[in-house]
């Protein structure tokens, strides 16, 4: 995906949601068979489908098996975890629901219906545009790019917190890196009892880490004419006192 393709500020649920399928390590799969927890055990297509790395004796792989073809038997949950330590840190949840197929030596899931949860809501995402999208270019490096931000440069978090609305600052005690894409960062605002996610969007897409780092330093540049935000300035005071 080209810096001349048409863009938005966030990624579509499509493009989130196979983003979140990409970067799982683990899934939780519901059937007949019962529940089981899968730890490195799936691989993704290049449309989408998961497959399935089970044991031939496994309670999965025999309702599988015997479950009538085509029809839904079973769901896959997968949590998109925060990579650095914030208060709820399940940013998403993705469920596939479909049914299963032996093939060649694995369980390919084929999905009738998946929905993405986010925090603004639940939506169905559309089987084509699930199949059609890619994972976001940064997801499997986010993890490791967020943890350095967070744990390297916890000053350029805080001078990135000048792009922030006075009003969104209110009451913070603290500020981490929550979640990155190409098409911008996202800070969680935590205060005493409550927090917040505030958006600062990349004046175009980053597809690559080298890109990223470019659009980085441009927010940064953009912060550093700000003055700093009175409410975490009041915070740092009170916190150094």
């Amino acid at each position: 995906m080209g810096d001349s393709q048409t863009w938005t500020a966030a990624p579509a649920a499509a493009e989130q949601a196979r983003s979140v399928l990409a970067a799982a390590w683990s899934c939780t799969v519901t059937g007949e068979g019962g529940r089981e927890e899968l730890v490195g055990a799936h691989s993704v297509t290049d449309d989408g489908r998961v497959l399935l790395q089970v044991q031939e004796d496994s309670a999965l792989r025999a309702a599988a098996i015997c479950a009538p073809r085509g029809e839904p038997s079973a769901v896959l949950e997968f949590a998109d975890a925060a990579p650095v330590p914030v208060r709820n840190r399940i940013r998403a949840r993705l469920w596939l629901a479909g049914w299963f197929a032996a093939e060649d030596g694995h369980l390919a899931f084929h999905a009738t219906r998946t929905v993405l949860r986010r925090p603004s809501g639940a939506v169905g995402v559309d089987p084509d545009e699930f199949a059609a999208a890619r994972p976001d270019p940064l997801a499997l490096a986010e993890s490791g790019l967020l943890t350095h931000l967070a744990d390297c440069h916890s000053d350029a978090v805080e001078r990135l917190t000048r792009l922030v609305e006075p009003d969104s600052l209110h009451g913070a005690v603290r500020v981490q890196p929550l979640a990155v894409d190409r098409h911008g960062l996202t800070l969680r605002i935590e205060r005493a009892r409550t927090h917040g996610d505030v958006r600062l969007p990349f004046h175009a897409p980053a597809d690559t880490v080298a890109q990223l780092t470019e659009r980085m330093h441009a927010l940064l540049n953009q912060a550093s004419g700000v003055s700093c935000p009175r409410a975490l300035q009041r915070h740092r005071t009170d916190r150094d006192g």
